[in-house]
């Protein structure tokens, strides 16, 4: 019986070096006396974009967010004042497609006594490059007209603009209305 008890201390000795031993080696290792914000495992950290590129993207969010402001905010009793500046943000295919509809726009605007506001709540880019972006934006409105009666109702939508610089100017190439 002595040998036994003898035998399981060893043991015990053993088992808590070995447990010292580990603590220990961990201790070593995790004693970097580099940054302790980054790198941690998983990310990444992200180089800050020139200052042209941050001017860029900049330009980008504000011709973006202006478009679809002046987009959505048009009423019966001002309509072309709204066409037109929706045109001056717009180029190719979505410059053509306004354009043509914009005498049944007025139309429907005026038989409806339409009054569309909104604002832009978030925008984000999805794709850029010097020539090109798309965007994403997110907006709050209401709608008041002969069906709504006195009571406007409220509207809001996601948009996605694809952008094109036309001599430093973003312009509106194509809106899409996104689920």
């Amino acid at each position: 019986m002595n040998r036994v008890v003898v035998n399981v201390g060893l043991y015990v000795v053993v088992m808590v070096a070995a447990a010292l031993l580990v603590v220990a080696a961990v201790r070593a290792f995790d004693d970097d006396p580099g940054p302790t914000s980054l790198p941690v495992k998983g990310e990444v950290a992200l180089d800050e974009g020139s200052a042209a590129e941050q001017q860029r993207y900049a330009d980008i969010l504000d011709a973006a967010s202006k478009e679809v402001t002046t987009f959505l905010n048009i009423s019966y009793t001002d309509a072309q004042p709204k066409i037109d500046a929706v045109m001056a943000g717009a180029t190719g295919t979505f410059r053509d497609q306004y354009g043509a509809a914009t005498e049944a726009l007025v139309k429907l605007l005026e038989q409806n006594k339409s009054v569309r506001t909104g604002k832009v709540i978030w925008t984000g880019v999805v794709a850029q490059d010097p020539d090109s972006a798309t965007v994403i934006l997110a907006t709050e409105g209401t709608v008041k007209n002969t069906q709504t009666g006195d009571q406007p109702m409220g509207e809001n939508y996601r948009i996605q603009l694809e952008l094109t610089s036309e001599k430093g100017t973003w312009l509106t190439s194509d809106l899409q209305f996104v689920p």
